[in-house]
């Protein structure tokens, strides 16, 4: 599956746009991940318990945009973005969207 940011794929022509499809996960904080925050939070410097789990979530996210994709017969998506929200105080959504399509090579 190819996914791009871009609107159009140089080289391909765009034959069948088969809509709208997206992907995502809500995640939580731990215990462990808050109290390593908390000490971050006083000495400074990168919070790394909290990177993994945003890069998980992304994945994750992206991963069920792509099955989506797949289900409706897609092999590229197209206008590819990333979204993060929070939705409680101790949890963010990650969503991934974009247009499903069908390319070919010109």
């Amino acid at each position: 599956m190819m996914i791009v940011t871009t609107e159009e794929v140089a080289g391909y022509e765009t034959k069948e746009v088969l809509g709208y499809v997206k992907g995502s996960t809500i995640q939580t904080k731990h215990i462990g991940r808050d109290i390593t925050a908390g000490l971050k939070g006083i000495v400074g410097g990168e919070i790394k318990g909290y990177n993994e789990m945003m890069t998980e979530a992304r994945k994750l996210a992206v991963e069920r945009m792509v099955k989506e994709a797949e289900e409706k017969g897609a092999n590229a998506i197209i206008g590819m973005r990333m979204q993060t929200s929070t939705v409680m105080a101790q949890a963010a959504e990650i969503i991934a969207y974009g247009t499903a399509a069908v390319i070919e090579k010109k």
